[in-house]
């Protein structure tokens, strides 16, 4: 895969957290050497516009590529496309059962099949809670096909102090379950000893 940019398939889905796709989209727009290949949902065209005040353009501009969910002839639709990863941010219960039971009826859900049967790095940045058994079995079957399920979940550790910060760490976080360079991300250095300990 020498002499061509590091393809990244992004697909935005109705779930709440509109802001970790068009976050992570900006920082992939940022590194150099990747390619991005955006996909988004009629649903996610809602919630980009219900939590960022957003129009579906507004994210599509941050893409190299973008691809119509309805466009199941698209590139990222064959396995010969060669792409690096995929991740849906967020990923909805919907697109999740969808992966799950290999229902390609669109392009986010047919991509997300050809990194699974590629042995390409799928994550998912689901969306949901608390979740119920039929969301915990979908996760799963994700997992035991080799994706990654990664619920955006806060970390405090490092002391975020804005909403900002909180999503900043975890699209730090994804891009480094996509195997991209990010060598500006915090890292963790151990628990630091307190005088009482």
């Amino acid at each position: 895969m020498a002499g061509r940019p590091r393809r990244i398939v992004v697909a935005i889905t109705g779930a709440t957290g509109a802001v970790y796709g068009v976050q992570l989209l900006r920082r992939l727009h940022a590194t150099p050497g990747v390619e991005t290949h955006l996909v988004i949902s009629d649903a996610a065209s809602l919630t980009l516009h219900q939590e960022l005040g957003l129009q579906r353009r507004d994210a599509e501009a941050l893409a190299d590529v973008v691809h119509r969910n309805r466009d199941i002839g698209a590139s990222i639709a064959s396995g010969s496309f060669q792409t690096d990863g995929m991740i849906i941010a967020p990923c909805s219960m919907k697109t999740l059962a969808a992966v799950a039971h290999g229902l390609s009826d669109n392009l986010v859900t047919r991509a997300a099949d050809v990194m699974l049967k590629e042995r390409r790095r799928l994550v998912l940045m689901v969306r949901e809670t608390p979740f119920n058994l039929a969301h915990l079995r979908n996760m799963t079957a994700v997992t035991e096909m080799g994706g990654i399920v990664f619920p955006p979940l806060p970390s405090f550790y490092h002391r975020p102090a804005t909403i900002d910060e909180m999503v900043e760490h975890t699209v730090d976080r994804a891009v480094d379950l996509l195997g991209l360079d990010n060598a500006n991300a915090p890292r963790w250095g151990g628990m630091k000893t307190t005088p009482d300990t």
